[in-house]
């Protein structure tokens, strides 16, 4: 196990399960690849490792994004919000983000702009 910083971990603002959202961003595009949930453990491996590291829901368990699909994401920079209670996760993505082989997890499905 891992020791996230005292003074990181007093700041953060967890779900009921102890969770903190993730947006992951492409460092030098901006371009949003997806969203990945995170609790003080797996923010810990994250900058202690410079790989994104995330706790997956449904299987409850630790995961490093691209251990088995090589699609790695190093991390160049983790802010946290104002409210504390969001991550920002700046990274470099090898190959695609989303588990469906698209480079982001938001190509799919343009819903419009309200009104439209």
């Amino acid at each position: 196990m891992t020791a996230l910083d005292a003074d990181i971990a007093a700041r953060l603002k967890r779900t009921a399960d102890g969770l903190v959202p993730a947006i992951v961003q492409q460092h030098d595009t901006g371009d949003v690849l997806m969203l990945g949930w995170m609790d003080d453990e797996a923010l810990a491996r994250t900058l202690s490792t410079g790989r994104a590291t995330y706790w997956s829901r449904s299987r409850k368990e630790y995961w490093v994004k691209g251990e088995t699909s090589g699609h790695r994401q190093w991390v160049k920079e983790v802010r946290l919000d104002c409210d504390g209670d969001t991550l920002l996760l700046k990274v470099d993505q090898e190959g695609a983000a989303c588990h469906t082989g698209d480079r982001t997890c938001f190509d799919a499905d343009l819903l419009g702009p309200a009104g439209s």
